[in-house]
Parts: structure tokens; C-alpha cells; sequence
């Protein structure tokens, strides 16, 4: 049985004031949802909507007030947020996919879901599809990013909706869904990490052919998690086999990890890690291992003595400082 998409789109509100006087862990409160229910041939086949009344931020930013164009008259009618996102979580049904545009969206609705409170029945781990990425991968190199209204625009789309309303922005990431080869680009689906893995048996693997995506379970450091011999492991992907090290893992002054392994059935495998801090205080590792060329390990030297320069001149500099 075909499981429906759910093209999703969330506007919100933030402190008028400024972020250091945002709730704790509430930077953002939902002042509006809008969806689309998508099936297999990439039509949409219902549409849900909803206007939040805030309770928290009930003055609206500047800049949310001018993109938006809305008003907190505009809001006052809408309905409490536990309410709107329990009727919106039951149209979805039991069998679906997230779709967004960019990676947001998501840890947004469960980060406003757990401060009112509200039961949350997601799967783990909770894989999306970020439409945003997709593009990319579908039109482009995978890695620039581009706006919604400039890939309606370069579509050739009709843009004659008001961007920036939850509702209309839902059916114009539904509209760009039929332009890409979807059937190709899916597979690359996103993880959403505002929650991690519990244990050790519950991290994810994803491996997408031509590189995987690991996500380590939590750690009371940043170093017990950068030292963890799981994050550091270096089996091939491909075959499972133990590779050779060819650098091993060093870190970046951006705090990010590199190393590039040898695999003798598939050749070289280059390595990225960054360990990323949970709300609660917990660490956690995302890891991806790609296949590579050449060229590709050629990057990961030039980074190596990169760093290293690095390093010493900030030890000379250290010298320096001691000696006056």
C-alpha cells in the first residue's frame, strides 16, 4: 500500500524583543501550518491549513510581520496550538513521509510539540524528504542551496500564490516535487536529530550507494563523543571490510573531522565527522563516509597540512606570548 506524502510548511513568530529574551530552548513558536497530501503520481489529493493563536510570543517580529504580512489581529482568532497540531498530525494518517523545504521545518514542529506538551508518535528515526536538498541533487551539485521562489521561477512554475503563507508555500514545494526525477532523488532522504539515538543499537546507518550517513548515540562530552571507536570507525560502507588508514582522523579548527581509508575492494573512502550538542546537553556524532577519487583524497592532504600549519603557528604564537 502506497503511503502518502505530506508536503508540509511552517511559518512562525520569535521574540519581539530579541533572542536573549526567547524561552529557553523555544526560539521559534508556529503561528501558522499548511499542508498538502500528495499521493504516487505526485498530485496533491487534499489540503490541510491552520492559523495559530501564540502563546507566547504573542507580539509579532518586525521582519515576521513584513514577510508574512499579517497582523496580531490576524492571529487572535487562531486556534491553541495543541489543538491544531493534533487535528493536523490526524488528517496526516497512520502511513506517511514528511516533505519540506529545507531541514527547519521539522525539528521546528516537534521542538513546539514537546514545550505544549503533546505526545509525539514519529517514527525513530524520523526520516523526511528535504525537498530543498533534492533540488540540488536533482538540478544542480548537491550542495548549493536555492529559495523556493527562485526554483518556482527557474521551473518556469506560475508563481501566483503569496510566498511566505504556510499553505501556498506547501503547494509550491508539491508543484516542484513533479519537475524532479523523483523516482531517482528520494532515496536520499533526510534525518531529523532533535532526537538521537538512545543506545548503541538504535543509531542510524544510511547508506545511500555512494556514501553513508551514521549518527551516533548520545555522550556525556564533546570528547567522549569524538573519541567514541564507533565515530572513529573505518569499515568500508560498501563491503563492511576493515580499511586501511591512510590519514587518520584529525580535526579541523571548524571542529570538524577528516580521515581518508583504504578499502582493497573499493579503493578510497574519505571520512567526515562533526559532533553536534543535543538541548538536553548530550553529545552526538554525524558521521558520512563517501566514495572518492584522486582528487578527493588530494583535499583531504591539503586539509591535513592545512591544520597543521595551523597548529604550529598558533604554538609559536603561544611561545611568543610566554616569553614577554
Amino acid at each position: 500500500m502506497f503511503m502518502n506524502y505530506i508536503v508540509m510548511d511552517l511559518e512562525w513568530n520569535q521574540s519581539a524583543k530579541g533572542k536573549q529574551f526567547s524561552e529557553d530552548h523555544f526560539p521559534f513558536e508556529i503561528i501558522q501550518i499548511g499542508a498538502a497530501k500528495v499521493n504516487e503520481k505526485l498530485d496533491i489529493v487534499d489540503e490541510w491549513q491552520c492559523t495559530i493563536k501564540p502563546q507566547v510570543y504573542t507580539k509579532l517580529q518586525n521582519t515576521v510581520r513584513k514577510i508574512l504580512g499579517i497582523t496580531e489581529n490576524d492571529l487572535a482568532n487562531g486556534t491553541d496550538f495543541v489543538s491544531g497540531v493534533t487535528e493536523f498530525l490526524e488528517w496526516c494518517g497512520d502511513d506517511y513521509t514528511f516533505v519540506t523545504w529545507g531541514s527547519m521545518d521539522i525539528t521546528e514542529l516537534r521542538r513546539n510539540m514537546k514545550f505544549y506538551d503533546v505526545p509525539e508518535n514519529f517514527p525513530k528515526p524520523l526520516l523526511y524528504l528535504d525537498l530543498q536538498k533534492l533540488y540540488s541533487i536533482n538540478f544542480s551539485d548537491g550542495k548549493t542551496r536555492m529559495n523556493l521562489k527562485s526554483a518556482i521561477d527557474e521551473q518556469g512554475i506560475k508563481g501566483d500564490e503569496h510566498y511566505h503563507s504556510a499553505m501556498s508555500d506547501a503547494r509550491y514545494t508539491a508543484k516542484i516535487m513533479k519537475k524532479l526525477d523523483f523516482d531517482r532523488v528520494k532515496k536520499f532522504c533526510s534525518i531529523d536529530t532533535f532526537t538521537i539515538p538512545e543506545s548503541r543499537k538504535d543509531e542510524v546507518y544510511l547508506n545511500f550507494g555512494t556514501y553513508e550517513k551514521y549518527i551516533s548515540k548520545g555522550f556525556a562530552t564533546r570528547d567522549k563523543a569524538a573519541s567514541d571507536r564507533t565515530v572513529r570507525s573505518c569499515k568500508c560502507f560498501l563491503c563492511g571490510r576493515t580499511m586501511t588508514r591512510t590519514v587518520k582522523w584529525f580535526a579541523t579548527n571548524s571542529k570538524c573531522y577528516y580521515g581518508l581509508f583504504t578499502c582493497d575492494e573499493h579503493g578510497l573512502i574519505k571520512g567526515r565527522f562533526r559532533v553536534k550538542q543535543t538541548e538536553e546537553g548530550r553529545y552526538y556524532a554525524v558521521r558520512i563516509m563517501k566514495h572518492t577519487d584522486e582528487k578527493g583524497a588530494l583535499k583531504i592532504y591539503e586539509k591535513q597540512i592545512k591544520e597543521r600549519e595551523h597548529r604550529r603557528r598558533r604554538r609559536q604564537a603561544e611561545k611568543l606570548s610566554e616569553q614577554k
